[in-house]
């Protein structure tokens, strides 16, 4: 039935897609683009349990705050692990994609990228948080889903496709054809995996002491999958653990590469699995298409052609890979009624529910 106040809210409001990664939460505004691209960290004060900062400014309090403030994220493994500062974190996101507006409470129609592997009970937590964040309907996508979709693949045709999303919690790879994943696999081992293995091996090698914010900078500037054309150093800073003094220490990228190894094996042990899967008529396809690689974990250097000898198929990086999946749940709601039957089946009754009435 026709909703009259849903109507007059719509004019006033936008539809938003948003990628609520464990590491970074973009936010997609219809016809406009990403808008927001900030981590996933709110800082809060331990005494009153009120929110301090979230987003960027969050991120550059951790590990300098004092003893009654913390900075953490609210998302471990891409689900919700600290319920009210995810929803504070979302509302915080939605009213800020709403800055221009004049509006005080935007409600716009929300689809969440959501892990393919999640339970009922957390995508439920997903839902129920962005609706009391301030949204008027709540979506959830699977994100492989929604990353296909923002990087172009052919998803809807009667032909095969394939993505392999490295985000920061999980890394989620699927197969595709007909609008529908026919085999998927996701495993929570991905970018944040990857600096743990960076503090892991410094802290075995060299006795060094390091942050994760340290060892995420010397991932993205050093760190590879597959052997460099021109191998790179970088200084590693830390704290030595024989002398309890400040040490820095000269690392190559050959070294980091040893230390990502475990992680980056794992990865390439999901995607072979997948294809093992995946129906022959399926692989022919993909070998003529290729395998999409999306997601921040994608820009390590290396990863595709890493990939693309162990698969013995052509991997690429999608064009502007971080904001593939927020886009392509943006781009959902823009053509709601064809794509419809990707979002996850707990919303499609809802929504064909609420249609109904």
């Amino acid at each position: 039935m026709f909703n009259p106040l849903n109507a007059l809210l719509g004019l006033f409001s936008l539809d938003i897609g948003i990628d609520l990664g464990t590491a970074n939460t973009l936010v997609y505004i219809r016809n406009k683009g990403i808008v927001i691209n900030e981590p996933s960290w709110v800082s809060i004060d331990k005494k009153t349990k009120r929110v301090l900062a979230i987003g960027i400014e969050a991120k550059e309090m951790a590990g300098r705050t004092p003893a009654n403030i913390v900075a953490i994220r609210p998302l471990r493994d891409g689900v919700i692990s600290e319920f009210d500062i995810t929803e504070a974190m979302l509302k915080y996101f939605i009213k800020k994609a709403h800055h221009h507006l004049l509006l005080t409470t935007p409600r716009p129609r929300v689809v969440v990228g959501i892990p393919s592997g999640v339970t009922e009970v957390e995508k439920r937590a997903v839902k129920q948080a962005t609706l009391s964040a301030g949204a008027r309907e709540a979506f959830l996508i699977e994100e492989p889903m929604a990353a296909a979709i923002g990087a172009g693949l052919p998803i809807t045709e009667a032909v095969g496709s394939m993505v392999v999303d490295v985000g920061g919690g999980t890394t989620e790879v699927a197969v595709f054809s007909l609008g529908g994943i026919v085999v998927s696999k996701s495993m929570r081992i991905a970018g944040d995996e990857m600096d743990d293995e960076i503090v892991n091996y410094a802290r075995q090698k060299y006795n060094l002491l390091v942050g994760p914010r340290t060892a995420e900078r010397i991932k993205m500037t050093i760190g590879s999958a597959y052997p460099l054309k021109e191998e790179k150093t970088m200084a590693l800073r830390g704290r030595n653990l024989v002398t309890g003094l400040p040490d820095s220490i000269e690392v190559s990228s050959i070294e980091i590469r040893e230390a990502l190894s475990g992680a980056v094996a794992l990865i390439v042990e999901s995607v072979r699995d997948t294809l093992d899967q995946t129906p022959p008529e399926l692989i022919a396809d993909l070998m003529e298409q290729g395998i999409c690689l999306a997601g921040g974990g994608a820009q390590l250097q290396g990863m595709a052609e890493r990939l693309s000898e162990e698969t013995r198929m052509h991997c690429y990086v999608a064009e502007d890979s971080m904001t593939c999946v927020a886009r392509g749940a943006g781009l959902v709601l823009e053509e709601l009624d064809r794509l419809e039957k990707v979002l996850t089946s707990m919303d499609r009754r809802a929504t064909s529910g609420s249609r109904r009435r």
